[in-house]
């Protein structure tokens, strides 16, 4: 009986996003000087986990049902839109997000010199900041999507 622990490529595609989450963390500190295990679990960053995840699975259907395949085709075109969508809308967003913060912090440094000499706790603005980190820029997407095409075809090698 099979089950979904002989679905190769789910496997794979899991794989892909584990090690993908976790190249993170030294990239990272190879970048900027420090470790940040945050990395582990966060969005954004390189290489892109979402499209490590896709192209190996495209990929590992490709290899397993044939790339002429309709179920191939499905998984290639999901892949292009969640990767198309963590290139666009989601980085987009994350610019976004830097404005507003940029805008909250000069706002609330505005209130802070208008009420100098009252209680400022009163005007100060209590807010989280918005994430900043949830897209990719295009290399980062094209660095993960190479990354699960060959992560495919060695898991495909040794299974």
């Amino acid at each position: 009986m099979r089950t979904i622990l002989f679905n190769h490529s789910l496997i794979a595609a899991l794989l892909a996003v584990g090690l993908a989450q976790f190249l993170k963390v030294p990239i990272h500190f190879f970048s900027k000087g420090r470790w940040d295990w945050r990395q582990l679990i966060t969005t954004g960053g390189m290489p892109s986990s979402h499209s490590a995840a896709v192209s190996c699975l495209a990929t590992s259907v490709g290899l397993t049902q044939g790339f002429d395949s309709p179920l191939f085709g499905i998984a290639a075109m999901l892949g292009l839109i969640v990767m198309y969508d963590a290139m666009g809308i989601r980085r987009h967003a994350g610019e976004t997000a830097m404005a507003l913060n940029r805008l909250e912090e000069d706002f609330d440094k505005h209130i802070e010199e208008q009420f100098r000499g009252k209680n400022k706790r009163d005007y100060r603005r209590r807010h989280k900041r918005l994430k900043e980190m949830l897209g990719h820029q295009p290399v980062e997407v094209f660095v993960g999507s190479v990354f699960g095409i060959l992560l495919a075809f060695l898991f495909h090698q040794f299974t």
